[in-house]
């Protein structure tokens, strides 16, 4: 999706072992490294997230400040304070893209990763080094992507509240 003046899209997430993103509609850990990392990225851009995303954010965060909060919802009627409301994934992109951004971000949830995946050009995942139980999982990488970044290159930095974790950076390696 990068060219001359269209803005990067790109994803951002973190996974326990299995791919785990979230469990009963939250994320079931507390990285608060990963939460610093997510917000340097996506801080100034565009962020798109679906209602269950959106929902699941403490409402003291909501909006996300600092960013255009864009969330997906097949509600019609549905409102959240501080965030524009689209009913498809596209016209989130296409929302997003107005007033050139340099990256529109994807925040979750599973089901928009899965729709926007073949659109991404890059993927941000924060691995979780640890086997946690959970309902919903990150979308299956192909063999197109690449990890073109990882800090630390090699092993795993120890949060503060005890978990490993490593952030990727994963680019397709093939052309759309």
């Amino acid at each position: 999706m990068t060219g001359s003046n269209v803005p990067e899209l790109a994803m951002i997430w973190a996974q326990a072992r299995g791919g785990i993103i979230g469990s009963n509609g939250s994320m079931p850990w507390h990285v608060p490294e990963d939460l610093a990392h997510f917000k340097a990225l996506t801080d100034g851009s565009p962020v798109l997230m679906g209602r269950k995303t959106w929902d699941s954010l403490p409402p003291r965060f909501r909006p996300l400040e600092g960013r255009r909060n864009i969330v997906i919802t097949r509600d019609h009627e549905w409102r959240a304070d501080g965030a524009e409301v689209v009913h498809s994934a596209q016209g989130a992109v296409d929302l997003a893209t107005v007033g050139d951004p340099r990256t529109v971000w994807i925040t979750g949830g599973a089901t928009l990763y899965s729709q926007l995946l073949g659109s991404a050009d890059r993927l941000e995942v924060t691995e979780i080094d640890a086997d946690i139980p959970g309902d919903t999982v990150a979308p299956t990488l192909s063999p197109e992507w690449t990890v073109v970044a990882a800090d630390p290159v090699d092993g795993w930095h120890l949060s503060r509240k005890g978990l490993d974790y490593r952030f990727l950076t994963y680019r397709r390696t093939d052309t759309r």
